[in-house]
């Protein structure tokens, strides 16, 4: 397996995570969040003589989703993303990518993900969760063999993606990730939207620290 994580730099939002996901032996890829600098992730997948496969979609900020436009239109790929965050796409006062100075957005979703759907290019596996709280329809994908999860804007190293925007919700996204993310085994690898990489044991105490005290 090959992971290439692009740095995006991007108006009113400093860096975003691009990450390019490749078999090696199919060149079947997958892009994940493509916000945006085409240019800069296709010398990347230019460079792996890259199969777009699938176009992921963590979520649908703006800060995520453009530059998918055209990446589909010179790479191919499906673009994927959680069923509840589908309308997102073509709603500017959800994906809020005019807001954020990156012009306005509307896309379409060519399959939309439910929670445990398997996704897979070659030989490597994509379970993906359900995690809602930054948005209603927020998503991780987990690499169980890999022990890799790439958790969008649902967690950070050392803090939680924001709630105070459209759908999202403070309650559900500490839900989500003590429920869903800090279950996982300890070693695993978080890949987040924004930052540096981070491990499930290095966040652990944030989370167990909220949770109701058991009498």
């Amino acid at each position: 397996m090959i992971l290439k994580r692009i740095k995006l730099e991007l108006p009113m939002v400093g860096e975003t995570n691009c990450y390019i996901i490749q078999d090696e032996k199919t060149k079947e890829t997958m892009v994940i969040d493509p916000g945006g600098n085409v240019n800069q992730i296709a010398e990347m997948l230019d460079t792996l003589q890259a199969n777009v496969k699938y176009i992921l979609l963590t979520h649908c900020h703006g800060d995520h989703i453009a530059g998918v436009k055209e990446l589909k239109e010179r790479y191919g790929g499906k673009v994927l993303i959680h069923i509840e965050d589908a309308e997102g796409l073509k709603n500017p006062n959800v994906n809020l990518a005019d807001y954020i100075g990156l012009g306005r957005i509307s896309l379409e979703a060519d399959s939309r993900l439910n929670d445990n759907d398997l996704i897979h290019i070659g030989d490597i596996e994509f379970k993906v969760l359900h995690t809602p709280g930054h948005t209603k329809g927020g998503i991780c994908l987990y690499l169980e063999n890999e022990k890799m999860l790439f958790s969008g804007d649902t967690i950070f190293r050392g803090t939680w993606g924001r709630t105070d925007l459209p759908t999202g919700s403070f309650e559900d996204v500490i839900n989500s990730i003590t429920e869903r993310i800090m279950t996982l085994p300890e070693d695993t690898i978080i890949y987040p939207g924004h930052g540096k990489s981070t491990m499930v044991k290095e966040e652990e105490p944030i989370y167990l620290e909220l949770r109701p005290k058991e009498y």
